[in-house]
């Protein structure tokens, strides 16, 4: 991508800074217990005095809590009213644009935001408590102080609110996430020598920038890149150009050697160009230049000179390649793809200039929680583009976003033209929104794996979900279920298996569901527990009565135990590191013995049961665990809606804390759960699909249809397969294969 250094415009503007009021009066309509009186050189403890109620009694020595107003359920104030706290200081405010800052007791900004009227906009957050949102109730609750800062208009203010937002990281505010000062690539054209290096500021020295890129390694691959195809210097020295001999870049071609002067000002300044052409995104018109350059060397019979750039033509033009997209005609555009989960938000870029994408990065957002993806997508925009250095003509978007007018005129402040905000609907523009989107989702993955990486971040994760959940022992070994079917057909389950926080792939098992008719969920749970708990009974280190009458009445008639192929119709597969399609397990899998590991296998009592879905799957699978002679294994049900952990003995959900580490390890438990069995039940479906269709053709039966499938590969192949081929399997013959065409 192409950036140019812009002027900083100073912000016309005013603070004003008011010093807090009188301490406030009491709200009229909270809910408020006595007032303890204050006492002096008294040896009564704060239990002695407390008044009866409710209240937990404090303990000596113990901070007083701040008192709070509960209402529904939600904070909504303290006992003292903010709004009469503040009623001078609001009258006062101006109406006119400008920012407000938000701080809490201990001075430190929890939010900064904008608006058009200062007045209005900052009165309404202290308005009716329940005309708020979750997220605005609790950012009043720690209101202190705040103050305001008026600008010019309204796109000065938004200015200057994405530069505090960076400066400050408010709590409140969506921001950055890690938004320390974002990598750029410099070259000072001012330089005689020229050279491109990483910068962490843009400053207004006459260099030009390109960025900013999301990470230090992000800029790194870029400079690799330009310095393979552009023979720039890469060091520090100053060219004097009296060097007695070249470094070792000269002789590999990665430098043309100032130092030596083995080249004149003018070639070098070429090279710096070009460099330069290509960060812009303008890669024709470097081709067009190496291959005047080479015809010109080739006239004059410096073949060897003409070599490099035939080389360095070939270059460009494989990087290039990559870089193409759909354009008829060249253009000059940002494409934004947005992913978000309850934690985090990653926001994927596409640099598109000419017809060719020029670059690529991901950022990741926090505070992204009960916020709408347009409130989202525009705070981001605020703050990526308050830094960069280069604005395009057009700014894609998968949506609409909130103030789009007042971002178009800010952005076309900076650039000094026209920008427009596009929400892309059909076309070529679409598939690029669809394909950051996906590039914005796998990023998310990207992170969650780098989360599981970490030891630290899994070791609180479970040591949080045991104190959450109560649990007996730490939770090294969680296993979770989940069904999948559409309407009762094909109906299958999957059980993922956490160790220590991290995914073990082997241990993963998939059922065929073999005793419900229908779309029953309880009854697929209660099935596939059944089979597994009963599974653990079988190998002797819990043998019971109880087990082996489960058992019983779980086995099929078509089902043997000993056997890796059987066994309660599991499929017993081991999955690939990438978490590929499934393959047959190593021999033996079913041999437990003392030596094997105590958390793996069939014969692994987990520390925690998690099953997809509320109190009707933990009903079943606690009526499957006390059958089976299990009623000390933890259970608990995951609901969908609102990540609440139902557990036994408890009438209400445990909802584990939105930024907890414990809620993220369960749902990247849910969600694995989920992908295994709805790809099971893909392969599951589509084979039965391939079964029925060959069973119809006459003369075919098992061993000839394994032999077609297993040449080639799928019902797809098959139809696309020339007869001759066909008629060419082991066992068919020309009729045969022809009946199978038809």
């Amino acid at each position: 991508m192409y950036l140019t250094p812009s002027r900083r415009r100073r912000v016309s503007c005013s603070i004003k800074r008011v010093s807090p009021p009188a301490p406030p009066s009491p709200y009229p309509l909270q809910i408020r217990r006595p007032p303890i009186r204050a006492r002096k050189n008294s040896q009564q403890t704060d239990n002695q005095t407390r008044p009866p109620g409710p209240f937990p009694a404090k303990r000596p020595g113990q901070p007083r809590r701040p008192r709070r107003l509960f209402y529904n359920g939600s904070v909504m104030a303290s006992d003292n009213s903010q709004r009469t706290r503040f009623n001078d200081r609001l009258k006062a405010l101006p109406i006119k644009a400008g920012v407000y800052i938000m701080r809490n007791a201990k001075g430190d900004v929890i939010y900064v935001g904008k608006a058009a009227s200062l007045r209005n906009r900052v009165r309404n957050y202290f308005g009716a408590p329940h005309s708020l949102e979750p997220k605005t109730q609790a950012l009043v609750q720690q209101i202190e102080d705040f103050e305001y800062i008026v600008t010019q208009n309204a796109a000065e203010a938004l200015h200057l609110e994405a530069t505090l937002v960076k400066r400050h990281q408010p709590f409140f505010n969506i921001r950055l996430k890690d938004d320390k000062h974002y990598p750029y690539l410099r070259i000072d054209v001012q330089n005689e020598w020229p050279r491109v290096e990483i910068a962490r500021r843009v400053q207004t020295d006459g260099a030009r920038y390109f960025g900013p890129y999301a990470s230090a390694s992000s800029v790194r691959k870029t400079l690799s890149i330009v310095k393979k195809l552009f023979p720039w210097r890469s060091c520090t020295k100053v060219i004097t150009g009296t060097d007695p001999r070249p470094c070792l870049d000269y002789f590999i071609h990665r430098c043309i050697a100032p130092c030596t002067s083995y080249c004149t000002k003018e070639e070098y300044d070429e090279v710096i160009r070009q460099t330069l052409l290509f960060l812009e995104g303008k890669s024709a018109e470097v081709l067009k230049s190496l291959r005047t350059q080479m015809e010109e060397s080739s006239e004059v019979l410096q073949f060897e000179r003409a070599a490099l750039f035939r080389d360095q033509i070939r270059a460009v033009e494989s990087v290039a390649e990559k870089q193409v997209v759909e354009r008829i005609r060249p253009t000059d555009e940002d494409v934004f793809g947005l992913a978000r989960n309850d934690v985090e938000g990653c926001v994927q870029v596409f640099f598109i200039r000419g017809t060719q994408m020029v670059g690529r990065d991901f950022f990741t957002l926090d505070g992204v929680k009960d916020e709408p993806d347009g409130e989202v997508l525009a705070s981001f925009l605020k703050q990526f583009y308050e830094s960069a250095v280069y604005v395009p003509k057009a700014v894609v978007v998968p949506f609409a976003v909130p103030e789009a007018g007042l971002i178009e005129e800010w952005l076309a402040q900076k650039r000094g033209g026209k920008v427009t905000i596009a929400v892309a609907q059909r076309g070529v523009r679409r598939r690029m929104i669809e394909l950051a989107s996906e590039n914005a989702r796998e990023s998310l993955d990207m992170l969650r794996a780098r989360w599981l990486a970490d030891t630290s971040k899994r070791d609180q994760a479970l040591s949080e979900l045991q104190d959450e959940l109560d649990l007996p022992a730490y939770p090294r070994r969680i296993e979770c279920y989940d069904n999948s079917n559409i309407q009762g057909s094909s109906p299958v389950a999957s059980m993922v298996v956490f160790i220590d926080g991290q995914p073990r792939p082997q241990e993963y098992r998939r059922f065929r569901i073999k005793t419900v008719v229908g779309a029953n969920d309880f009854a697929s749970m209660a099935e596939i527990l059944g089979r597994r708990f009963a599974r653990f009974g079988q190998t002797g280190k819990r043998a019971n009565g109880q087990a082996a009458k489960a058992i019983e009445g779980h086995r099929s008639d078509d089902e043997e135990f000993g056997t890796p192929d059987a066994g309660f119709g599991a499929e017993l597969t081991v999955e690939k590191e990438d978490f590929g399609a499934g393959q047959p397990p190593p021999p033996g899998i079913e041999d437990f013995d003392e030596e094997r590991d105590p958390l793996t296998g069939w014969g692994a009592l987990p520390d925690l049961v998690i099953v997809d879905g509320g109190k009707g799957q933990l009903s079943a699978a606690l009526d499957v665990m006390r059958n089976l002679g299990l009623k000390e294994v933890p259970l608990a049900g995951l609901a969908k809606q609102n990540e609440e952990l139902f557990v036994q003995d408890l009438a209400e959900p445990i909802v584990l804390p939105r930024t907890s580490q414990a809620l993220y390890l369960v749902q990247r438990l849910r969600d694995e759960a989920h992908r295994f069995a709805i790809t099971y039940h893909r392969k599951v479906r589509a084979k039965t699909g391939m079964e029925s269709a060959l069973d119809s053709v006459p003369g075919i039966g098992p061993k000839r249809k394994r032999a077609l499938l297993r040449k080639f590969g799928s019902l797809k192949g098959i139809r696309e397969a020339p007869v001759e081929e066909i008629a060419s399997t082991l066992g068919f013959t020309s009729s045969l294969a022809e009946k199978v065409k038809e």
